[in-house]
């Protein structure tokens, strides 16, 4: 396994970050300790969830399975660098009570521990905003989070979907108050969506955020999708499919698929390993359903991409170009 620092903290993270948010909805509690306990075993250490993962009736269930798992014991939850997130409405089906979401002192104090209590574990390595809260000035959630931290209940904050300039007002807003601020971005990045390379990674740079990307695969569109439909006649599905009846999109998608098929590359993984070569990218999220997701996931890890890839994928997936030249003089 290979690892970096966290933005410019001292924390050392794998390059790869397992994503649970399928643990639950989608795989079901035995499998996704399985998958948690291969991908420790293959010395991938950081995870990442939210305590509005299982959804619907069922938020929090994500965070449950991870602490079930912590909770066999093991080193598990020490060797786990575990990152959770805050914003999302907790309150119950029908519940009219206001205070419940975003991201207000009296939210996160009450998100905090009710997020210990499921990961049962009594610190949360990096908690991360999960969106921008409008309505809630910085100062007030600074104050909130240096609590937490001086209780050693949370270590490290992070942003999630954040736009550039509020990366800049988050942390210049810390710094005033003598905080560390934001150490890192979770944010929509991939060779299909490269809208953060015009100000969101720039910002993170500046201020020393390591770039979580994710949906790495596009929601699948990455990741075989059009040689999946031909050879075994599985149909897209969901984001995906959406994508691919725009006929300009299902051509870069062929183009795309036709110049690893040349080189021999698997898309998954060489979409994954794009991301490892970008400037300022910590590691992607990888939500495996499956031990052999992850299997495929890891052996991007090892994947060398020449010059002549790199430059092709540029030419199917151009970038938007550096901010502001992109759209000024």
């Amino acid at each position: 396994m290979k690892y970096t620092q966290l933005g410019r903290t001292g924390l050392k993270v794998s390059r790869l970050v397992l994503g649970t948010m399928n643990f639950g909805p989608q795989t079901d509690e035995p499998t996704s300790h399985s998958i948690m306990d291969a991908a420790l075993g293959a010395g991938l250490n950081f995870f990442d969830t939210a305590n509005v993962y299982g959804w619907g009736e069922n938020k929090g269930r994500t965070e449950e399975i991870l602490g079930t798992w912590f909770a066999q014991g093991g080193g598990r939850r020490d060797k786990t660098v575990l990152a959770t997130k805050v914003y999302a409405n907790m309150a119950g089906e029908g519940d009219p009570w206001p205070n419940y979401d975003r991201l207000s002192a009296l939210n996160i104090r009450r998100a905090v521990e009710a997020s210990l209590k499921r990961l049962q574990t009594d610190y949360i390595d990096l908690y991360q905003f999960h969106h921008v809260d409008r309505r809630t000035p910085f100062e007030e959630i600074w104050q909130a989070v240096d609590v937490l931290i001086q209780q050693g209940k949370v270590l490290y904050a992070g942003s999630s979907n954040f736009p550039g300039y509020k990366i800049a007002q988050a942390n210049e807003k810390a710094a005033r108050r003598g905080s560390v601020g934001l150490v890192s971005e979770q944010c929509l990045y991939n060779l299909a969506e490269r809208r953060a390379e015009m100000e969101v990674i720039p910002a993170a740079q500046e201020y020393g955020l390591g770039v979580i990307p994710w949906s790495p695969l596009h929601g699948g569109l990455l990741g075989g999708v059009i040689k999946k439909e031909v050879e075994g006649g599985r149909r897209a599905s969901g984001r995906s499919a959406d994508a691919l009846a725009n006929s300009s999109v299902r051509a870069q998608v062929q183009a795309y698929e036709d110049l690893l098929d040349k080189h021999g590359l698997e898309p998954g993984e060489t979409a994954l390993a794009w991301l490892l070569t970008r400037p300022g990218v910590t590691g992607p999220i990888v939500g495996p359903r499956t031990a052999e997701q992850l299997e495929s996931a890891l052996r991007a890890l090892e994947l060398e991409l020449s010059q002549e890839v790199l430059s092709g994928l540029d030419e199917i997936f151009p970038g938007p170009g550096a901010s502001p030249e992109a759209f000024a003089w």
